[in-house]
């Protein structure tokens, strides 16, 4: 992962965005990350993706549907 400041992405921007074609780029501003710039078909997988709660409500569901039956049996 390249890190380059704001100033040097200003300065050579087209280069960048050329570089985050393979990798994601870190855009540092007063010393400290402030952007990075990644390829458009990693942000689609990162902004399709599940959150956490989301993957766990989705298992939980998943495992009543499996072993719903089950559990109101046992609980008798």
């Amino acid at each position: 992962m390249k890190t380059v400041t704001s100033t040097e992405f200003r300065a050579r921007a087209g280069q960048y965005l050329d570089d985050a074609a393979k990798a994601p780029v870190v855009i540092t501003k007063h010393n400290r990350p402030s952007r990075v710039l990644i390829d458009i078909d990693e942000y689609e997988a990162l902004k399709g993706g599940l959150s956490r709660e989301q993957k766990l409500a989705q298992i939980a569901q998943d495992d009543h549907e499996r072993f719903g039956s089950l559990y109101e049996k046992l609980a008798r």
